[in-house]
Protein backbone atom coordinates (compact mmCIF):
# COMPACT_ATOMS: atom_id res chain seq x y z
CA UNK A 1 0.00 0.00 0.00
CA UNK A 2 2.82 2.33 0.90
CA UNK A 3 4.16 1.95 -2.77
CA UNK A 4 1.44 3.35 -4.17
CA UNK A 5 2.38 7.10 -2.30
CA UNK A 6 5.10 7.04 -4.61
CA UNK A 7 4.29 4.63 -7.89
CA UNK A 8 0.86 6.84 -8.36
CA UNK A 9 2.20 10.88 -8.16
CA UNK A 10 5.67 9.57 -10.82
CA UNK A 11 2.69 7.95 -13.26
CA UNK A 12 0.86 11.16 -12.91
CA UNK A 13 4.56 13.26 -13.70
CA UNK A 14 5.17 10.96 -16.61
CA UNK A 15 1.61 11.04 -17.94
CA UNK A 16 1.67 14.87 -17.92
CA UNK A 17 5.39 15.08 -19.21
CA UNK A 18 4.34 12.66 -21.79
CA UNK A 19 1.39 15.24 -22.76
CA UNK A 20 3.58 18.94 -22.27
CA UNK A 21 5.77 17.20 -24.69
CA UNK A 22 3.12 15.90 -27.31
CA UNK A 23 1.63 19.47 -27.15
CA UNK A 24 5.03 21.40 -27.30
CA UNK A 25 5.90 18.86 -30.76
CA UNK A 26 2.18 19.73 -31.84
CA UNK A 27 2.76 23.75 -31.49
CA UNK A 28 6.30 23.53 -32.63
CA UNK A 29 4.70 22.35 -35.87
CA UNK A 30 6.56 19.04 -36.50
CA UNK A 31 3.47 17.33 -37.69
CA UNK A 32 2.69 20.06 -40.23
CA UNK A 33 4.13 18.62 -43.00
CA UNK A 34 3.47 14.63 -42.97
CA UNK A 35 3.56 13.48 -47.03
CA UNK A 36 7.02 15.09 -47.87
CA UNK A 37 9.04 12.97 -45.66
CA UNK A 38 7.77 9.93 -47.22
CA UNK A 39 8.35 11.12 -50.90
CA UNK A 40 11.72 12.73 -50.10
CA UNK A 41 13.16 9.37 -50.29
CA UNK A 42 12.42 8.84 -53.93
CA UNK A 43 14.16 11.75 -55.12
CA UNK A 44 17.53 11.20 -56.56
CA UNK A 45 19.80 14.05 -55.07
CA UNK A 46 23.36 12.58 -56.65
CA UNK A 47 25.11 15.77 -57.43
CA UNK A 48 27.74 13.94 -59.47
Amino acid sequence: MSVLYIALPAAILLGAAGLIGCLYCIRSGQYDDLESPSLRILQDDNES
